[in-house]
Order: structure tokens, then sequence, then C-alpha cells
């Protein structure tokens, strides 16, 4: 798993390591009962904070993407297939919001975007 971080981006750093290993846990390319790297060996890795990486993990925990384990780490949870579909959910809603505004100032209505959905739906 390689994470980078932006320290220009308008995301803080906890929630870019946050987004970056929740999408390797839905890509697949983390598994279930995988181990983590641990706390201080991540915020050396990416030079940040302990307190920075400790805070993207209590996150993914909060979130069920995570178990972690005193003493011992960690680790990927076992997949929740309804909170992976509610996680889709919110990713495509705050994408679909980005394509409405950026159809808005040239006249693409929400009707026009749903013609497009409808037919790039069809097509699978």
């Amino acid at each position: 798993m390689n994470i980078i971080i932006v320290n220009s981006a308008e995301v803080p750093i906890y929630e870019q390591i946050m987004n970056q290993i929740k999408a390797a846990i839905l890509s697949g390319e983390l598994k279930e009962g995988d181990v983590l790297p641990s706390v201080r060996g991540l915020a050396k890795d990416l030079n940040v904070s302990v307190i920075t990486t400790r805070k993207a993990y209590d996150g993914l925990e909060a979130e069920g993407f995570t178990i972690n384990m005193m003493g011992k780490g960690s680790f990927v949870a076992p997949l929740n297939m309804e909170l992976l579909r509610e996680t889709r959910l919110v990713e495509i809603e705050k994408k679909l919001v980005d394509i409405i505004e950026y159809a808005k100032p040239v006249g693409i209505l929400g009707k026009d975007l749903k013609k497009i959905i409808d037919e790039l739906g069809r097509e699978e």
C-alpha cells in the first residue's frame, strides 16, 4: 500500500490517510485480517506526526474499516456489505454534486445528466 500525502491539499492529512486506506480496502488491495503499518511506523514513513496517524486510524475504526487491538496493532475489519454500499453511495453523491456544479455554468441541467446516466446504465 502506497500512501501519498499532498501538503497543499485542502483535505487534512489524517483524512488523506484515511481515504487512501479505505480505497485500498474497498478495492481489495487490503483484505480482511491484513495488518496495517504501526502508527509510529506509518508516521515516520509519511513524515507526519504520530497524532495525525493515530487520528486517521481512530477514524477508520470508528467507520468500521479497521479493528485496533491494543498492543497488537490495527487490522482490516471483516467487510460489511451494507457499510461498503453506504460508503460507495456517499462517494457517488459527492461526485455527482461536483458534476452538477461543473455542468451548471454551461446550462446542462439535472434532467440532461439523468439522461446520460440512464443511457450509460443501459450499455451494461
